[in-house]
């Protein structure tokens, strides 16, 4: 053998083992990323999981802790009633509580020792028996029970309300292991004279516990405000084991839920596939030894990266799949309705994406949701996933959206370690009335067609997840018959063409224009941006929902428009006032004048009932009888009575005429009666006039 060819030799043997040192490292360092992604994936479902299990539990406690707590408070007029008036049915009042509750155990009306003159002690208690059919009773007031001792009673004596108890087993009088929610009773001169109560058994807070299956092996408890377990269920860890540990705090009882997980169990799937992985690449290793022998390295691993291209498409494709069905796809998504038309779509930019809506009906409500996730990719659509499951879990039980997008902010902020945020929109449409009452948090700011196209007035609330404890602030709207809302995400405005140019609100409401059904209403917009667009890639995803409010506005008031204190509001009244000319008849010229006039004193109202800075509502009703409009304007701001103010006299230069009162003085012209009053906090201005 020649040096050149040992030479060659020694260099494609050093070639070879470099080779294989590089594609050592690769996989480990591949097998490596995948592993830590894969922990942390499977740790944030762990999380969601058990928050939501959380969550549930919670709910159902709530509602036997609500229903408690009410019928307690309920109850202590009637207690005060029977101590002062009828002694002899003081069991009367245990009694009521146990019956009409069916998750309360048993309940006792304590009297405070010496407040009787004929006894000193006097506790009825009523309780379930053990068969559940009945109710039975006894008395507390025993030398043995010494009832002024127990906690249920001294505590809320001293801390002057209600209080629930530390879990203890009532010997000698329900004979169960309970916790205990009682109320101070003060008599007419404020003096303490009983305790009520109500006992929940901590069997049925068992039940709650067992019914949170999250893993096949989880410690689930509840602990009191004292650290003591209520209950528990599943299977304490392993001493020194590690484990991921979620908890939640149920309100007002000091009680707190957790749930208690193994690393074993929430990682073992991830490890088996982990040695499985790595015997593969020692295999992989040893193949490639053969291939680089027989020249065909190249070829073997372009059809390896192939083939994990092919698999990672193949999951992303099922992830987009999965997103894409937590959202309303179905159109008309009502169709039983006349007072309703919507339509909704998502273009994703990616295979997955942050954005997302929502809606449905209960109780003759519509609640509706759109918002944008911060990001791209996985990360943006697991928060769009828990963002959306948290619209409907607190929608279900709440009516305000301003507490839903609390809630809603508060519970992100606090799982919130990557610094995400979301913008987002939350509505609620009363579909008989047409009011609107929607809060929003950073979002773009919703289309409104009426008489026109106008933006939605927002308050500057910040997005969800940036910061705890934020005051989200609540608005009001009035719709009406043909009214619309047209809610985006910036990814339509900001679509860019090939030039860089962006697509636009004035597009955007260009393309709003005329009237047709929701769906062809997204169909023309979707085309109106594709043609904009053209050859340039979809930077962002592009989410639109349109509501088309067709009820009647008809009410016990008539006609009513709702307003707040910013000056940007005074164009909707125009078209306010020529539905109410339409409705009662009014002709133009007499319309003209009384939109003047009542121009002038809603601008008055905007600009000085409320202090600089802060948020009003302004509310305008109208009504006729015998061909007398009666116009009422109220407003909850400083007290002011506009019609106190002196005649104007016009008659004087501008230089002698004190300033003010032109306002009044042109309302009192076109109006027949202006009259002004103050009542229950709030300034109401009726104006009347003759047609």
């Amino acid at each position: 053998m020649s040096k050149r060819t040992a030479k060659s030799e020694g260099f494609y043997l050093f070639s070879r083992l470099g080779l294989i040192m590089i594609a050592a490292v690769m996989l480990g360092a591949t097998s490596l990323i995948q592993y830590v992604y894969s922990i942390n994936a499977l740790k944030e479902e762990a999380a969601l999981r058990a928050q939501s299990e959380l969550d549930g539990a919670r709910s159902e406690i709530m509602d036997i802790v609500n229903q408690t707590e009410s019928s307690v408070r309920n109850s202590i007029w009637i207690a005060k009633w029977v101590l002062e008036n009828s002694l002899d049915s003081m069991m009367r009042v245990p009694q009521r509580i146990v019956q009409d509750n069916p998750g309360v155990a048993g309940s006792t009306l304590a009297v405070v020792p010496g407040y009787m003159a004929s006894t000193s002690l006097c506790a009825p208690y009523v309780f379930r028996s053990m068969d559940g059919k009945g109710l039975e009773w006894t008395s507390l007031a025993t030398s043995d029970y010494d009832y002024p001792s127990k906690e249920w009673f001294v505590k809320p004596l001293e801390l002057g309300e209600g209080y629930w108890s530390e879990p203890y087993f009532d010997e000698g009088g329900g004979n169960f292991l309970m916790t205990t929610y009682s109320m101070p009773i003060l008599d007419s001169e404020n003096r303490p004279a009983a305790v009520v109560t109500a006992d929940i058994s901590l069997s049925w807070l068992g039940s709650v516990v067992d019914g949170m299956t999250i893993y096949p092996i989880a410690l689930n408890t509840i602990t009191s405000r004292g650290g003591q377990t209520m209950v528990s269920a599943g299977d304490p860890p392993r001493s020194g084991e590690k484990c991921l540990v979620y908890s939640a705090q149920v309100e007002r009882t000091g009680w707190s839920m957790s749930i208690t997980l193994p690393e074993r169990e929430v990682y073992a799937g991830i490890r088996k596939v982990g040695y499985m992985v790595n015997f593969l690449q020692v295999i992989g290793l040893l193949m490639l030894v053969v291939i680089l022998q027989l020249v065909t390295k190249s070829q073997r691993k372009y059809q390896q990266l192939d083939k994990q291209r092919e698999r990672m498409q193949g999951e992303l494709k099922i992830a987009s799949d999965i997103q894409m069905a937590m959202v309303p796809k179905e159109f008309p998504p009502f169709p039983e309705r006349h007072d309703l038309d919507m339509a909704a779509d998502i273009v994703p930019a990616k295979e997955v994406g942050g954005d997302l809506y929502d809606y449905f009906i209960r109780d003759g409500k519509l609640f509706f949701c759109i918002g944008d996730v911060s990001g791209k990719g996985i990360p943006a659509s697991l928060v769009m996933a828990v963002t959306r499951t948290s619209f409907r879990n607190l929608s279900a039980g709440e009516e305000s959206p301003g507490r839903i997008i609390q809630a809603m902010n508060d519970s992100l902020s606090a799982m919130n370690d990557n610094s995400m945020f979301v913008t987002f929109f939350c509505g609620v449409l009363d579909l008989e009335s047409g009011r609107l009452r929607y809060c929003n948090a950073g979002h773009n700011p919703p289309r409104i067609l009426s008489k026109s196209i106008q933006e939605l007035p927002v308050l500057p609330n910040l997005p969800l997840g940036v910061m705890a404890g934020w005051d989200y602030e609540e608005q009001e709207l009035q719709l009406y018959y043909d009214d619309a809302l047209f809610l985006y995400t910036d990814g339509l405005t900001e679509a860019e063409n090939l030039q860089h140019e962006q697509f636009g609100e004035m597009r955007m409401e260009k393309g709003l224009h005329g009237r047709s059904g929701a769906y062809e209403h997204l169909v023309t917009m979707e085309n109106l941006v594709k043609d904009f667009v053209g050859e340039a890639p979809q930077s962002d995803d592009l989410t639109m929902l349109f509501i088309h409010y067709l009820g009647k506005d008809s009410g016990e008031y008539g006609p009513t428009l709702l307003l707040h204190n910013d000056i940007r509001q005074i164009p909707r009244l125009k078209g306010w006032m020529d539905y109410v000319g339409s409705e009662y008849g009014v002709g133009d010229s007499l319309l003209a004048a009384l939109n003047l006039a009542i121009e002038e004193a809603l601008t008055n109202v905007i600009m000085y009932a409320y202090p600089k800075g802060s948020y009003g509502c302004i509310e305008l009703r109208v009504g006729c009888e015998s061909r007398e409009l009666t116009f009422t304007l109220m407003d909850s701001g400083v007290a002011f009575d506009p019609t106190a103010a002196p005649e104007a006299d016009i008659t004087l230069s501008v230089q002698e005429r004190s300033i003010g009162g032109l306002g009044i003085h042109l309302v009192r012209q076109i109006m027949d009666k202006v009259s002004y009053e103050r009542k229950d906090g709030n300034n109401i201005l009726t104006m009347k006039k003759t047609v």
